[in-house]
């Protein structure tokens, strides 16, 4: 891969158990990719590595050239300008209005260059972005949105910092199936009108098998498998195939 914008390095992890085990993925500019696995191989751990929310114990990611665990304060926030993150339940403030969590996106020094109508330009146009009427939902509450509003409302806080990278924790979780399928619609759309490298974790696989140019499955701490969703369909790899077949092992038995 010749364009590489996230470059994982045999990274290491453990907390009371080890988490990440020799992970090596690289992730093309533009590409988006999934990141799939039973619960507890560490998923979001790796996801966290990219922005230096947490720090691995070995190993280095690579973002857009800049090291995370060699990066100074200054490069580290000038990478996480970078970096959109989506949370896994959209993390919005309970007690801030929809406007508010959207302009938390951007560091208060931003805010403050915008001013109050530059700022109110770019929550709108975030918002619009993730198909919410903006005169409708701004000065709302998280409590008075649907769960799929609340979603996109997280998704308008990450991309309106213009972002060359989202990073998306488990998106479409709680979700029922028909609001599962328009988040995953509109992260597509992003991608390509946006042109951001997009990574993925989630635990929906038929929900982002069509949106995904590769897919990456961790497992006991490294990457058992990597490959486009064709192959990740046409896999013979046990694993593979019980996730397919919804079959998946949420313990520490190694299929083989």
């Amino acid at each position: 891969m010749n364009d590489v914008m996230v470059d994982y390095r045999d990274l290491y992890k453990s907390f009371d158990h080890p988490v990440l085990a020799g992970v090596d993925l690289a992730v093309g500019r533009g590409e988006t990719l999934s990141v799939v696995g039973h619960s507890g191989t560490g998923k979001s751990v790796l996801l966290k590595t990219t922005i230096g929310l947490i720090m691995p114990d070995e190993g280095d990611v690579v973002v857009d050239g800049q090291s995370v665990c060699g990066a100074t304060r200054q490069q580290m926030q000038a990478l996480r300008r970078k970096v959109g993150y989506v949370f896994q339940n959209a993390a919005l403030f309970d007690s801030m209005t929809v406007f508010e969590n959207v302009a938390q996106g951007l560091s208060d020094e931003e805010q403050r260059g915008l001013g109050g109508k530059g700022l109110m330009a770019r929550v709108v146009d975030a918002l619009e972005h993730v198909n919410l009427e903006p005169r409708k939902v701004l000065a709302k509450l998280p409590s008075q949105l649907s769960g799929g509003m609340r979603k996109r409302v997280g998704i308008a806080r990450a991309i309106i910092g213009r972002p060359q990278i989202l990073l998306y924790d488990e998106p479409v979780t709680g979700l029922d199936p028909v609001n599962g399928t328009v988040v995953h619609r509109l992260i597509a759309r992003l991608g390509a009108e946006l042109g951001v490298t997009s990574i993925i974790v989630t635990h929906d696989i038929e929900g982002t098998l069509p949106i995904s140019d590769r897919v990456a499955m961790l497992d006991h701490g490294f990457i058992r498998f990597v490959g486009t969703a064709d192959e990740f369909r046409d896999s013979d790899d046990p694993l593979v195939r019980a996730f397919l077949e919804r079959d998946v092992p949420d313990n520490d038995e190694l299929l083989v």
